[in-house]
């Protein structure tokens, strides 16, 4: 039976997202209806995010209500919706203010602030992802921390953004092409920023299937293209000893936290 998952937040509701989603992945056999409900921050917002959750609730089938609200008033009217309620920071401010023997601070949208230098850096290497994607541009390079090399839609550009957003890192991507394994040499445009390179591999069988969504019965989707392709990067690899991983069968996160703990690189998130 579907049941109904409630992000609700008098902020973004960005982080009563991800932490329930986290929470919700666990339980694969159930499938969630999600809804957010973002800066309910009024009385007459709360009253109706109450009254939608009331109407889908069913007994038997009972809705899981993640929020993230600081406002006192409001988490009051939001004690009558039904269903299970998990209030995130109240689960974990309260034991935190016990054990630094300080009360928080308990203001909306701190962790998403703009003027926080962390979202600066975010910014910035988002920037700087869009500007170096590709292989564009190499003049900046040395501002990178780690230029993803692969071939064609093995997942560099998603990967770049990934770790831009989520870990304020400056990631450039440039893709090996034909020539650049012909010549047995990492391309002149790289080879200057070796100890920054980090491979990008995927199974040939699923690098045709996702070049076929987008060249269809061309040479570039073929079988044998991408098998020849993936197999010639990936003895370049070994050859200059770049570190390389697989995204077959990994998630953008995943690949990004195997790039963070493989290249020794570190969050650039806060002040």
């Amino acid at each position: 039976m579907k049941r109904y998952a409630y992000f609700i937040s008098d902020g973004t509701g960005i982080t009563a997202e991800m932490l329930g989603n986290s929470l919700l992945a666990q339980f694969e056999s159930i499938e969630f209806e999600r809804v957010t409900y973002p800066y309910v921050d009024s009385a007459e917002k709360a009253r109706k995010v109450v009254e939608e959750i009331n109407r889908n609730s069913a007994d038997e089938a009972v809705a899981i209500i993640f929020d993230t609200i600081i406002n006192k008033s409001i988490r009051a009217i939001m004690d009558d919706a039904i269903g299970l309620k998990i209030d995130i920071f109240g689960a974990f401010l309260d034991p935190m203010e016990k054990a630094l023997r300080v009360e928080s601070s308990y203001s909306v949208g701190k962790s998403h602030s703009a003027k926080d230098t962390g979202y600066l850096n975010r910014i910035e290497s988002i920037n700087f992802a869009l500007a170096n994607d590709d292989g564009g541009r190499n003049r900046h390079y040395k501002e990178a921390d780690v230029i993803l090399v692969g071939v064609s839609r093995c997942g560099k550009t998603p990967t770049c953004l990934y770790l831009a957003m989520q870990f304020g890192i400056k990631a450039a991507n440039y893709p090996l092409t034909e020539d650049d394994m012909e010549s047995m040499n990492l391309p002149a445009a790289l080879a200057p920023y070796r100890k920054k390179l980090f491979g990008l591999t995927i199974d040939p069988d699923r690098l045709a299937a996702i070049r076929n969504e987008r060249r269809a019965n061309s040479r570039y989707a073929s079988l044998k293209q991408c098998y020849h392709e993936v197999d010639e990067v990936e003895q370049l690899y070994q050859r200059e000893q770049i570190p390389f991983i697989s995204t077959t069968d990994r998630s953008i996160e995943e690949i990004s936290t195997r790039i963070m703990a493989e290249t020794g690189l570190h969050r650039r998130m806060r002040s």
